[in-house]
């Protein structure tokens, strides 16, 4: 891992390796960028970390996910850079050339999946793999003007993947177009195994106040679409058992004890350059005991719970991706971390019940991208892209 190629810094500089893929198939002419968390046969797997890739082997073969698009036609043409070990937000590895936002230029592109939006937002691929733990499927493609899946966890095979929280990870992929999107989720995810109509929208006030102020215009005008193609959303002030800071404090604690039970021998074990703030979120997970992380295993069971009934069979959560649109290139650490403590705030429910949430680039800040988010119930993969379809078709027509 010696840097980065291409106009956008969305490429690692790699030997180039032939990666066999088919000739026919529902993605065949289509290109593939693969994040640097997945195997690809014939290539190492840096993970975002000069350490980890001068130490790794090639590896033997491909994740089974990514070769299933391989399979179907696409063509791999690299692999993308990732913030450190996935382990942070807004797309600043320290030790490389930060990727570019083709879509706001002067905002940053988020993390970890960086990138690989990049590359898609850029047109340098077609489709690209990511993944989402706390939000770097989602926040990237809102920031980049794409749409983005996390997908039910566990619904994806994660083989060949280089794991950080694995009751959090999930498997995901960009495209900046509704037809590539589901063509790609219907090969991945087969029948949604949630099998009744989503048609009622739900809006919860504390999740519309998590928008800030710059944004406030931006996200009604889509809560408006929305009213237009499925009704308002049912309005609800309700909160859960858990405060929204309880709920966010239990995902930081659990993603990151997680994390450290993944990578802190490796990290203890010999100097390992980590990039400011990555080291800070790994020191925070070593610190978490057991008797705290068990209290919020049973906060987050509670949730579940809690959310699942709120859904019901028929349900589907309207809200923010993120706050607004990408925070600034050269925004303060102190801007940085606000952003990134509101964001979360949004982005952990998903993780925490672990149902599907696609972003959609149906809106726009001072120029700048920013998604709407729809959550639905556990296994509603298929119908959450095909009510995104909907959505997007409206906004061409407005």
């Amino acid at each position: 891992m010696t840097g980065t190629h291409g106009p956008y810094n969305a490429f690692l500089d790699l030997r180039q390796v032939p990666v066999a893929h088919a000739e026919l198939g529902p993605l065949a002419g289509l290109r593939l960028a693969v994040k640097d968390i997945y195997d690809v046969a014939g290539y190492r797997t840096g993970c975002g970390n000069s350490r980890k890739f001068a130490e790794g082997n090639a590896a033997s073969r491909t994740a089974p996910a990514v070769q299933a698009i391989l399979d179907a036609g696409a063509r791999f043409v690299g692999k993308t850079q990732t913030d450190e070990l996935a382990f942070a937000l807004f797309g600043q590895n320290a030790h490389l050339p930060f990727p570019v936002n083709p879509a706001a230029p002067d905002r940053v592109t988020g993390g970890s999946s960086s990138g690989s939006a990049s590359a898609v937002a850029g047109r340098l691929a077609d489709i690209a793999t990511g993944s989402d733990t706390g939000g770097s499927i989602r926040a990237p493609a809102s920031f980049c003007g794409l749409i983005g899946l996390r997908t039910t966890h566990g619904r994806i095979s994660l083989d060949g993947t280089m794991k950080l929280a694995p009751s959090f990870d999930t498997f995901g992929w960009f495209a900046d177009d509704i037809e590539t999107y589901e063509t790609v989720g219907k090969l991945l995810l087969g029948r949604d195994p949630h099998q009744h109509s989503l048609d009622r929208p739900i809006s919860l006030t504390w999740l519309d106040e998590m928008v800030a102020r710059p944004a406030l215009a931006g996200y009604a005008a889509m809560k408006a679409l929305v009213g237009t193609v499925f009704g308002a959303p049912a309005t609800s002030t309700e909160h859960f058992s858990s405060s929204s800071d309880e709920l966010y404090w239990c995902f930081r604690r659990l993603q990151a004890k997680e994390a450290w039970g993944v990578h802190g021998e490796w990290i203890t074990s010999g100097e390992r350059d980590l990039g400011p703030g990555v080291e800070e979120r790994f020191g925070f997970g070593r610190a978490v005991d057991d008797r705290t992380a068990q209290a919020e295993k049973v906060r987050r069971l509670t949730f579940h719970g809690e959310l699942s009934a709120l859904l019901g069979k028929d349900g589907f959560l309207v809200l923010p991706t993120v706050p607004g649109p990408a925070p600034y290139v050269d925004s303060t650490p102190e801007e940085f971390q606000a952003y990134r403590e509101r964001a979360l705030h949004l982005l952990c429910l998903a993780g925490l019940s672990g149902f599907p949430q696609i972003t959609l680039p149906i809106g726009s800040v001072a120029g700048a991208p920013f998604g709407l988010s729809l959550l639905g119930p556990s296994g509603s993969d298929i119908a959450l892209i095909r009510l995104g379809r909907k959505l997007l078709d409206a906004a061409q027509r407005a």
